[in-house]
Formats: structure tokens, C-alpha cells, sequence
């Protein structure tokens, strides 16, 4: 008994050392932040919150400080460390960026694919049928400075429309949970929706599809990413490792996984966290809409927006980079 008991406690020592000199030290074993605070979504699981859930977070904590009214305002409070990371339209991240609040993308946060993409609504007895028939009309929007006004732009300017004809194109902002009343009581001419949103409307009816943003820019693509200030990482290194790579995992898992199962596992989620909120909206969810696996960076998904702002006259040529703005170093499928 002796010598098995001085057996393991050489073997425990020797662990000890192995775990010391690891390359891999969690964010406990380096004293940096090991509780995340973050904002969420009403009736939605976001991939962070999945990967707590299948515990690919190790000893990471999420503590969850309020619901997000976008990307804009999760910047904003990311940068001004309110919260320790956030989510945006990559876009919004280029403008973020341009002006000196500097983040770093680790990771995909949402996409568009045939299955989970941004469209354009109109009443089926609409008079608008292309882009000249927008000139105006009141289009509605989740948020301006966003992905759906890039999207709206990009379409009228393919569809020949002068930057003269486009600003005669009125986007208003509406909350996603108003925008589907709002066209049906024609408050608005059309409407730009997503996700949830855009399949509860379609199956009530009522409602045609003018385009949508897949078509405008000719494929799938990841749209929006999480990231931490510069600092931040600099500051808490192994802890963004752990985050990036939990949350890698939750989308190359919810990627390949069946829809059932994942819809099952966001239900148990939204029911164990006790915030009141339901789940029914659960059976729309179709496919992650990330491009790449486990939400892999690549420069495109910025190059594309970079070039959109300088065409628009709201950066200069050179101005951002895409490489300043990412990084795949912490993604285990980038490697």
C-alpha cells in the first residue's frame, strides 16, 4: 500500500509538471478572467452559450448581463470593457475599426447560406417588383450601419440605380420582433428579415420574396464574427484560447450535427437558464449559415465590406486591412 501510495504521488507530481509546462495552460492555471460577461437573445442559444452547454468552456464561465440590440451597441460596450466580448456584422467591425476602436475577430458568429440568410419582403399585392421600385419607399431595417443596409445598397446598385436614386430609398429601423407587423399594416413598403423572423412571416403568408442577400453577392459567406479588444487579448491570452476554441468546436458541432438534435439541445438550454422565454421559434432554426468550419476566418469575409465602405466614400483605399482585423491563431481548424 505504501508503495502504491508513493506511486501516485509521484505520478500526480510528475502530472503536475507535465500540466506546468504545457502549452495549453487554461485561464485559471494563468490568473486571467475565467467569468465572461457578455450579452444574449431572447429565445435563441448563441454558439457561446452552446459551448458552455457542452462543455467545451472548460472552467470558463459566461455571465450573462442583459439582451443585445445589435452589433453597433455590442461593440460599443465590448470597447469600453462594459463586457468582456462581443458579436457584429463584420462591416460594422471595418467602420469599428476605421476609427480606432480596435478589435480582433477570433471567431464566426453568424452567416448566410440557401437555408439561413437575410431577404426582402413585400405584401403579395405589392406594386415593387425590382430595384427602381424601391425609389420612395420606406424599407425596414434592423439597424442602420449593419448588414442589412449594406445588402439594400448593394442591391439597388446592381439594380442600375444612381447614389442620387438611393438616397430617395427611406430605411427605417425597426426591432425584428415589429418588422413583420409593420409591413403587414403598411407602415413600411418592405421589409428586410432573417432567421426566425423571416420563416414565421413566410409561413403565415401574405408575403413574396424580392431578393435575397446571397443572391446579392453571389454565395454563401460568413457575415459576422465574435472579438475581444486588442487589449483584452493581450491582457488575457489563454482565456481567449479557451473561448475561441469552445466555440469553434459548439459551430463545427451544430454544423454537423442533425437539426433535430441541435434544436433538442438549444430547448434544454433556453429551459435550464430560467429566463422565462420561449422556445417555440426553436423549429425555425435550419443551419448555422457559417461558411467555413467551426467558424474559421478567411481575409473574403472582410475584403468584401472593406471594398463596399470604399466605394461608398466611408473609408479610404489602404485605409483597413483585412489582416489587421482577424486572427484564426486560436481556431483548432484553422491548423
Amino acid at each position: 500500500m505504501k508503495k502504491l501510495a508513493s506511486l501516485i504521488l509521484a505520478t500526480g507530481v510528475i502530472g503536475s509538471i507535465l500540466t506546468g509546462c504545457s502549452d495549453n495552460k487554461t485561464a485559471a492555471d494563468s490568473k486571467e478572467d475565467t467569468v465572461l460577461q457578455y450579452q444574449g437573445s431572447p429565445g435563441t442559444v448563441s454558439f457561446a452559450e452552446l459551448a458552455e452547454d457542452l462543455g467545451y468552456l472548460g472552467d470558463l464561465k459566461l455571465d450573462y448581463i442583459g439582451d443585445s440590440t445589435g452589433g453597433p451597441e455590442s461593440i460599443q460596450l465590448t470597447s469600453t470593457k462594459q463586457i468582456d466580448f462581443g458579436a457584429a456584422f463584420n462591416g460594422a467591425i471595418i467602420k469599428s475599426y476605421s476609427k480606432n476602436v480596435k478589435l480582433k475577430s477570433v471567431v464566426g458568429n453568424y452567416g448566410s447560406d440557401e437555408n439561413t440568410y437575410i431577404g426582402a419582403y413585400v405584401l403579395e399585392d405589392s406594386t415593387i417588383k425590382s430595384p427602381k421600385d424601391l425609389i420612395n419607399r420606406k424599407v425596414g431595417v434592423n439597424i442602420l450601419g449593419a448588414h442589412m443596409e449594406f445588402v439594400i445598397k448593394d442591391y439597388l446598385r446592381q439594380g442600375g440605380l444612381t447614389e442620387k436614386e438611393i438616397e430617395q430609398v427611406t430605411l427605417v429601423t425597426i426591432p425584428s420582433s415589429n418588422a413583420e407587423q409593420s409591413l403587414r399594416n403598411n407602415q413600411i413598403d418592405a421589409v428586410l428579415l432573417s432567421g426566425i423572423a423571416r420563416d414565421r412571416a413566410l409561413e403565415t403568408g401574405g408575403i413574396v420574396e424580392l431578393f435575397k442577400d446571397i443572391d446579392v453577392f453571389g454565395t454563401e459567406f460568413t457575415a459576422g464574427d465574435y472579438f475581444f479588444t486588442e487589449q483584452y487579448i493581450k491582457d488575457n491570452p489563454n482565456t481567449v484560447q479557451q473561448f475561441t476554441e469552445g466555440v469553434a468546436k459548439a459551430i463545427e458541432w451544430a454544423q454537423t450535427t442533425p437539426r433535430e438534435e441541435v434544436i433538442a439541445r438549444f430547448e434544454k438550454i433556453i429551459n435550464e437558464r430560467g429566463r422565462k422565454e420561449t422556445t417555440d421559434n426553436l423549429k425555425y432554426w435550419k443551419s448555422t449559415g457559417i461558411a467555413e468550419t467551426g467558424g474559421v476566418i478567411t481575409p473574403s469575409e472582410y475584403d468584401v465590406w472593406i471594398d463596399w465602405l470604399v466605394r461608398n466614400g466611408e473609408l479610404k483605399e489602404g485605409q483597413v486591412k483585412a489582416e489587421d482585423l482577424y486572427t484564426n491563431e486560436y481556431n483548432p481548424f484553422a491548423k
